[in-house]
């Protein structure tokens, strides 16, 4: 099944389309919490720890396959809204080759620099070792990892935004499962859980792969499409690449945050890895609902129905906005209850870090959430310049801050204010180029009605 986007009532459309996108998520950050709460119960702080310092780590990884899908999506949007069939389905397999190959090389570098990178973030001797162990591990299952991303990243581009909500289901409900054997009955610790998530990710990369393949066949082309073509490599990287610097920036700066913060000790590392499971929980909502304004965006912009951007634009906010107020009522009012299920009643110091954390971070969501949004209008139609240079002003305002604020005041309690004073200043710079480029599709469109171009 695919959605035609660029028709129909913009609010009706988007709900319709993001709600599965939104179920997505929340089974995602569920199995994440999940997670974190069998190492956290089961295993004990230091495991939780050791999560926490290979976090940044596993988030470069995540941003190459993240960064990727966005790009395949928007691309392949741009050419479904314009109703050019065999483009989109030589994008579509280009982009499944592309991201293979890409996964398997990057894998093996990030072999080579997985020891290096965790002694360059401070990593505690303690638990060093199974940080090595763990990221090792997840390495392996990259690949598994990069292609699902691109498959997600292609049936939201045609408008179907439920298949990958299925398939998530199953993968988180397997992992969940799987934590709980590998951990309880075999007790292999962290290396178990490292396991379950490459054999979970395995699966759902099998079967939404086949699944996507089979739906592609479906679709009628006025020619054969390619099966590979450098003309669709470089459309790809075109809106792929800063799609990944995006995502890289942000995980190159939490390997600088993670650096400052593992000097604090494993009591504060615990108590972040905690708190930041929440906030990702938030983030990742906003994310994936700008990921379906970004298809829409794109959708529309192929077909050149610019009035719709707009208008998707602004219901996109007031969505997003609404999303992130119950976030910020339970993590101001419960941050305490939310941030102790991960841990064991003595994890008094993890415990109060994770709750400062959130009380200084979670009433700027709003502010975070325009800034997405916006970023994603940037992205659908084209505009990467604007879009990298808006995300690299986030990633250097809150890396720069949490040095300055950590060497004046030497408490890891004052980290955390870099997060809103980064969002604040890139809130700012995205909102500016959002609306020059909404200006810009305007002139066009009149351009366009009064037949002057």
């Amino acid at each position: 099944m695919t959605r035609d986007l660029t028709k129909g009532n913009i609010t009706k459309t988007l709900l319709l389309y993001s709600l599965p996108m939104m179920g997505s998520v929340i089974f995602q950050q569920m199995y994440n919490i999940a997670d974190s709460v069998i190492v956290g119960k089961l295993i004990g702080e230091d495991a939780l720890a050791t999560v926490t310092a290979s976090i940044p780590v596993t988030m470069l990884l995540v941003a190459v396959a993240t960064g990727f899908s966005i790009g395949s999506s928007v691309i392949i949007s741009q050419q479904f809204g314009a109703k050019d069939m065999t483009a989109m389905k030589t994008s579509a397999n280009t982009a499944l080759i592309y991201a293979a190959g890409v996964s398997v090389l990057l894998s093996a570098i990030a072999m080579l620099l997985c020891n290096p990178l965790l002694k360059l973030m401070n990593t505690p001797q303690s638990i060093f070792n199974d940080s090595a162990a763990f990221l090792y591990i997840n390495i392996l299952g990259f690949v598994f990892l990069m292609v699902y991303n691109t498959c997600t990243g292609i049936f939201t581009a045609l408008g179907n935004s439920k298949l990958p909500l299925y398939f998530l289901i199953g993968s988180s409900t397997l992992n969940v499962v799987l934590d709980l054997i590998f951990v309880s009955i075999f007790n292999m610790g962290i290396r178990g859980v490292a396991w379950t998530t490459v054999i979970a990710q395995g699966l759902a990369m099998v079967l939404s792969l086949t699944v996507l393949l089979k739906k592609l066949k479906e679709i009628e082309t006025t020619q054969k499409p390619s099966l590979f073509s450098k003309t669709a490599v470089k459309k790809l990287n075109k809106i792929a690449l800063p799609s990944i610097l995006q995502q890289s920036f942000i995980a190159i700066g939490n390997l600088f945050v993670q650096g400052e913060i593992n000097g604090y000790g494993q009591a504060v590392i615990a108590g972040y890895g905690s708190a930041v499971k929440l906030n990702t929980f938030c983030i990742m909502s906003i994310n994936t609902l700008a990921s379906g304004i970004s298809s829409f965006t794109a959708q529309n912009y192929g077909a050149k129905r610019y009035d719709r951007i707009e208008k998707g634009y602004k219901t996109g906010i007031l969505i997003v906005s609404a999303v992130v107020t119950p976030f910020i009522i339970l993590y101001l009012l419960f941050g305490s209850q939310l941030v102790g299920i991960f841990m064991k009643e003595e994890s008094v110091q993890a415990l109060s870090v994770g709750v400062n954390f959130l009380r200084i971070v979670s009433p700027f969501y709003y502010i975070v959430a325009v800034k997405i949004i916006s970023d994603s209008l940037l992205r659908g139609s084209g505009n990467m310049r604007s879009f990298v240079i808006a995300t690299f002003a986030d990633l250097l305002m809150r890396v720069i801050f949490l040095y300055i604020l950590s060497f004046v005041f030497k408490s890891a309690d004052w980290l955390w204010a870099s997060w809103p004073i980064g969002w604040g200043v890139s809130m700012v710079i995205s909102l500016v180029y959002a609306l020059r480029q909404i200006k810009y599709m305007k002139t066009q469109t009149d351009c366009k009605s009064n037949q002057m171009c």
